[in-house]
């Protein structure tokens, strides 16, 4: 999952772009009975810095947050070389990697924070104390090393953030990988498709933790009994970033959503909002093929385990797609560092506005 920009991924990214559907021929987001503050967000590296920044950015609606393998808060300040230098280690070489306990500098996030709660580029602080926070971090991660996961825990302490709000899970024997019980590759690889089988099932830990004190009610015998379906996502892009402009917004033309029956049916539920990490997307074009065969496509959404416990516990689970830009973001990663401009982590970033669009429509069914 490297943000380095590696020439060689530039033409496979064309045709990744070049490969988008016609999104006229997908439905928009329905209107579903969904309190919009009952709306959680999660996600997986650069999906994990995301969730951090819709968390913060629209705290006033966001009840909690999980992440995985991902830093505070604004950490790459609009900067590459600190993206992947301290808030990861994916420069090359990996010997110029800085990553070390206090190499995010939380005290100065904090503050340019403050300023922008401040300033109104984002939502009043103070609700982010309200918050239900998660963070899940692999020993092996030397993608996004534990120290940074680390410096989020120590970023939302600072903004006043109960102990007892923030769940930290540590794996001891986890890769840069999305864990769950029992899908992907080996738990300790970082390795497409970046999911890993690690005997614990982050989803549900995730969800849990942010629903709980109450337990999840498990999943049942049977396969998932909602509905998937793909819908288009242009019509979620502000107006002043038209969807002509895809490589601009590194938004996919289409996105998916996860309904149980229950939701579809009128029942007042819960809403998810789950990002993939880079290479991910269901548009990424692999850069080479491997043995275990390629992956992309839907598999963050149908194996990422989120679905498995939506049905029983009504949750709306929504998978925004990213997609590859050549030369600025071949992998496919959301904007955590400034590929799309300047308020890429405020309330006026092109992702940042999107997803809250998408949020707004899907909880304008509610009923009161």
């Amino acid at each position: 999952m490297r943000v380095i920009l590696y020439v060689r991924a530039i033409a496979l990214s064309m045709l990744s772009s070049h490969a988008y559907c016609n999104p006229a021929t997908y439905p928009p987001l329905p209107a579903l009975n969904i309190d919009i503050s009952e709306t959680s967000v999660s996600g997986l590296s650069s999906g994990g810095f995301m969730a951090v920044q819709l968390a913060v950015a629209y705290s006033s609606i966001i009840k909690g947050v999980g992440v995985v393998a991902a830093g505070p808060y604004y950490c790459s300040q609009n900067d590459l070389q600190i993206a992947t230098s301290r808030c990861s280690c994916t420069i090359q070489p990996s010997s110029a990697c800085e990553v070390s306990q206090t190499s995010t500098d939380v005290p100065k996030l904090v503050s340019l924070t403050r300023a922008s709660s401040a300033g109104h580029s984002i939502d009043d602080i103070a609700n982010i104390t309200r918050q239900r926070i998660i963070t899940i971090s692999g020993a092996s991660d030397a993608t996004v090393p534990p120290p940074v996961v680390t410096q989020l825990q120590q970023f939302y302490a600072a903004l006043g953030v109960p102990a007892q709000s923030i769940s930290k899970v540590e794996l001891a024997d986890a890769g840069h990988t999305m864990p769950t019980a029992n899908y992907g590759v080996a738990c300790a690889r970082s390795e497409s498709p970046f999911i890993g089988k690690c005997h614990v099932d982050g989803a549900k830990d995730i969800l849990g933790w942010i629903y709980g004190p109450d337990p999840l009610v498990p999943p049942g015998t049977t396969n998932r009994e909602g509905r998937f379906i793909r819908f288009d996502q242009t019509r979620y892009l502000p107006t002043n970033r038209p969807s002509s402009f895809t490589w601009t917004t590194g938004m996919d033309t289409t996105g998916w959503l996860y309904v149980p029956n229950a939701c579809d049916a009128g029942a007042s539920c819960r809403l998810h909002v789950a990002l993939h990490g880079c290479e991910q997307g269901q548009d990424y074009l692999p850069l080479s093929s491997r043995s275990a065969g390629l992956f992309y496509g839907t598999t963050f959404v149908r194996h990422a385990g989120y679905t498995q416990w939506a049905d029983n516990n009504r949750i709306v689970v929504l998978f925004p797609q990213a997609v590859s830009i050549p030369a600025l973001n071949p992998n496919g990663c959301w904007d955590w560092w400034g590929y799309t401009d300047s308020h890429f982590a405020d309330q006026q970033g092109v992702q940042m506005r999107s997803i809250r669009n998408m949020i707004g429509q899907l909880t304008s069914g509610v009923r009161h």
